[in-house]
């Protein structure tokens, strides 16, 4: 499972994500669209939105820590 976290270094909402993340020893990688303006133009063009973090997971789109569609996606108990 491919799991990518557009995210910035000060988004609190990223920070969560991640956090839940590690917790249930997912591996994802983690791209800082604040310092790389052509991955952050691809999220954008991946999710529509300007916020993060978006999570891609195998593309399927999550928008902010959704932890609810995080677990789904995840198969997270």
């Amino acid at each position: 499972m491919s799991v990518t976290i557009y995210s910035t270094p000060t988004c609190p909402f990223c920070k969560q994500t991640k956090a839940y993340l590690k917790e249930h020893n997912m591996e994802f990688t983690d791209i800082d669209v604040m310092s790389n303006q052509e991955k952050a133009s691809e999220m954008i063009h991946k999710s529509g939105q300007m916020g993060v973090p978006v999570i891609d997971i195998d593309g399927e789109i999550v928008v902010g820590f959704d932890q609810k569609k995080l677990a789904e996606l995840l198969k997270i108990q």
